[in-house]
């Protein structure tokens, strides 16, 4: 990973708005209407075509592809492993449950819509596998192509995955005799995932909400020592699965859940941090644009991260459609590149993706790109401003 030597680098959390007609292709496939595969490759081309252009055109340093060939950022895994079976429904966030009126607001604004939804699981009747290395080898040569013809020469880029532990918490086990079984299937079908990825020269994101997220959903009616326990089983599982790979080409994205809600039942960040920073990783992306953790960079004032540890710190929100203002982008950089005591450690990025299942994004496609373009003019100012 790249380092903001000179200035701060800018990056975001993964996820990007798909084109329509990829989303219709995607929600048909999870409801098991016929997709053909053919006109299904060709709208994952076009779209990745059309996402890094735009990336660049925005002054993102360091892209990625956007999420397109994946349907969901971890439920993709379903169309890779085997294992995965039928469509349930996952137990809802329990600050979006305490609030009945918020959420029927929010169920009506998503009836009927073309998408693909997180809350929409299968479930593990049979062995976790991994079934073809094409499947993650044909998207990391893909990007690579890609990124190749329209910015020859390029540095960084990366490519998400996501963590055993959302899989482990979303999707029901119904074949493993214990949950650490269930745990260690996953991480080691993913490990091929992770190796791939950055066998292929790319940063590898391990997108790992369920580090904080399930303290409100799974773990919302147990102690919060079970939650962290759960955490550190998590963390020494991604280890393992990461045995292979340096640890300065493997940054690690935790936040609370990407949708807008109260949010009012979150673990505190210093509850978990020392449990996510068991991980074997050189970098932590963490949100700290939106208003239930903004505040929460000062912890940085401690001297949690190790002294090879990179930040990639959100300071743009991924569920409003607020075009935030460049000094406000430049005041959040500068807070965190002062607390954390250095700012070419600091990478400038998102509090999570805009899509992360698709056609479920919240902000316009048009305001994707003005609030990365945002992001990026915001990092030229505290640039100037930590960089005299």
């Amino acid at each position: 990973m790249h380092r903001s030597e000179g200035r701060i680098l800018t990056t975001h959390a993964g996820s990007l708005p798909r084109p329509p007609a990829l989303v219709q292709m995607f929600a048909d496939r999870v409801q098991g209407r016929t997709v053909d595969t053919a006109a299904l490759a060709a709208a994952i081309e076009a779209a990745t075509n059309w996402a890094l252009p735009k990336q660049l055109e925005a002054g993102i340093d360091i892209p990625n592809n956007g999420e397109q060939p994946r349907d969901a950022f971890f439920l993709y895994v379903r169309h890779r492993m085997s294992g995965f079976t039928g469509l349930g429904t996952r137990r809802p966030p329990a600050d979006v449950a305490r609030y009945p009126g918020f959420q029927a607001m929010r169920d009506s604004l998503t009836a009927n819509k073309v998408a693909v939804t997180n809350f929409n699981v299968p479930a593990v009747v049979d062995q976790v596998r991994y079934l073809d290395p094409a499947f993650v080898e044909t998207e990391c040569s893909d990007f690579r192509r890609i990124l190749t013809a329209h910015a020859p020469g390029h540095g960084e880029a990366f490519i998400t995955a996501p963590s055993p532990g959302i899989i482990a918490a979303a999707v029901p086990n119904e074949h493993y005799d214990s949950d650490e079984s269930y745990l260690d299937a996953l991480a080691e079908a993913l490990r091929i995932e992770y190796e791939a990825i950055v066998a292929h020269g790319f940063t590898l994101q391990l997108d790992c909400p369920d580090l904080a997220l399930e303290r409100h959903i799974t773990y919302a009616d147990r102690p919060v020592a079970e939650f962290i326990q759960f955490v550190e089983r998590v963390v020494a599982a991604i280890n393992r699965s990461l045995a292979k790979i340096p640890r300065d080409a493997v940054r690690l994205h935790v936040c609370w859940g990407n949708y807008e809600g109260p949010h009012d039942l979150d673990v505190p960040l210093a509850e978990i941090l020392p449990a996510i920073l068991q991980a074997d990783v050189g970098g932590i992306v963490l949100p700290f644009a939106n208003p239930r953790h903004a505040h929460e960079y000062r912890i940085l004032e401690t001297g949690p991260l190790a002294d090879d540890q990179l930040l990639v710190a959100g300071v743009i929100d991924t569920t409003t459609n607020y075009v935030e203002h460049p000094e406000t982008v430049a005041d959040r950089i500068e807070r965190i590149a002062r607390a954390l005591g250095d700012p070419s450690r600091v990478l400038a990025g998102t509090d999570c993706g805009f899509d992360t299942s698709a056609g479920m994004g919240k902000v316009a496609e048009d305001v994707v790109w003005a609030k990365l373009a945002a992001l990026s003019e915001g990092a030229k100012l505290a640039s100037e401003r930590l960089f005299p």
